[in-house]
């Protein structure tokens, strides 16, 4: 793509602007900046990873893996504000969904661990397992809400904690999981994934591009289920004390 064309393609966004000015919707500013941050900092990701591509080194490989972490656990994390340890343990959510499932693509040799390869595999799935993570916290809280008497009540009656909440576990797993499950559902009809356009885009074939994209799907329905189960495995734990408990003041944040 020329600059020319991408200088053009940019004009797209006067149609946001619009809309939102027509429909009184007061967001021209954010848009505005959000655009700026979005090509800024697109920008400086392409140079950073032309320059650790170049050098093809496995630590600078493992400090972008170890960064990219970092930040959706920090990201995700804001989801479930007020829950002890949550840094903690949307921190080992992502990590356990993206070190089983990337150690499994490498070991079957699907993609290699070179630079190129890892970090953008990588950075789908640290992405959709930031976004389950988050949304499992979410939806965890609210289904406690919900059941807050039902809860209570079971543990008067001598049961343990997670037999207390063992439905609010389902629903918050099953919520993190939803989106992933109905992007499979349309993929190929309603929408082509990004991973599978930039092939086509870049002149590949095809009946190739969806090879690589089924890996794709594979991998983030592996890593956004593993995070999903994780993050309520130990957040669930919190909203308890160790008297088995149920800690109300953490619902009402």
């Amino acid at each position: 793509m020329s600059n020319a064309a991408l200088l053009a393609s940019s004009g797209l966004v006067l149609f946001t602007l619009l809309i939102s000015y027509w429909q009184h919707l007061k967001l021209e500013k954010e848009i505005f900046i959000g655009t700026v941050r979005a090509v800024v900092q697109l920008f400086v990701i392409g140079f950073v990873l032309k320059y650790i591509f170049d050098l093809n080194d496995w630590r600078f490989t493992l400090a972008m893996l170890f960064v990219m972490t970092v930040v959706a656990s920090v990201n995700a994390a804001k989801r479930g504000k007020g829950i002890p340890r949550v840094l903690f343990i949307t921190t080992s959510a992502i990590l356990a969904g993206a070190s089983i499932t990337l150690a499994i693509l490498i070991t079957v040799q699907a993609i290699a661990f070179v630079p190129s390869e890892t970090i953008p595999v990588a950075g789908m799935v640290i992405g959709n397992s930031m976004a389950a993570t988050g949304l499992t916290l979410t939806r965890l809280r609210q289904a406690i809400e919900e059941k807050r008497w039902e809860i209570i009540t079971s543990l008067s009656l001598g049961a343990t904690p997670r037999q207390a909440v063992v439905g609010s576990l389902q629903k918050a797993i099953k919520m993190g999981m939803m989106p992933t499950i109905d992007s499979l559902k349309t993929m190929g009809i309603v929408q082509l994934p990004g991973m599978m356009t930039g092939l086509i885009l870049a002149g590949t074939n095809p009946v190739i591009a969806v090879r690589y994209q089924i890996m794709v799907v594979f991998m983030i329905s592996a890593a956004v289920s593993i995070s999903c189960f994780v993050a309520s495995t130990l957040a669930y734990r919190s909203f308890f004390t160790a008297a088995y408990q149920l800690r109300t003041d953490l619902l009402t944040k």
